[in-house]
């Protein structure tokens, strides 16, 4: 029987859980999450949780934050005076942004405190710093991308 390692492309249902067993992500009512293993397509926990396993195996994987987001950073909250959101704009505490680098690069940020003068942004992943748990059942082995190898 035929098992995962890496370089094979995967189908795979997942369902998502933090340590307090609320769900963050599910594939439940969607197409299984179909990746190559060992691409860095999904987090190191993820990779090294399918790996070994057959198709219709089932099985729960827990991944340290280590192996999934990495540890929150302090560095990655930003302090943003409010005059340099639009008038308009109606800020809470829990939205997404998007925001810009000076390289033009974008990412999200989430609204994590309200001030009088400035609103408190963190660039961190939501689930950084949080273990995760994870519901697995492999769908399918695909086999791995085709090697070309020049003479």
């Amino acid at each position: 029987m035929a098992t995962v390692k890496s370089g094979d492309k995967i189908k795979v249902h997942y369902h998502g859980k933090l340590v307090s067993g609320e769900t963050f992500d599910s594939s439940a009512g969607r197409e299984p999450l179909a990746f190559e293993v060992g691409s860095g397509a999904v987090i190191k926990g993820f990779d090294d949780g399918v790996t070994g396993m057959a198709v219709g195996d089932k099985k729960t994987i827990q991944i340290p934050f280590l192996e999934a987001y990495g540890p929150h950073n302090p560095e990655m909250v930003i302090e943003m005076p409010k005059d340099r959101f639009p008038a308009d704009m109606e800020v809470t505490i829990g939205m997404p942004l998007h925001m810009s680098d000076g390289q033009g690069r974008q990412f999200q940020v989430t609204v994590i405190e309200i001030k009088e003068e400035a609103v408190l942004l963190d660039a961190n992943h939501p689930l950084a710093g949080k273990d995760l748990i994870f519901d697995l059942e492999l769908v399918a082995i695909e086999g791995a991308s085709p090697l070309i190898i020049l003479p």
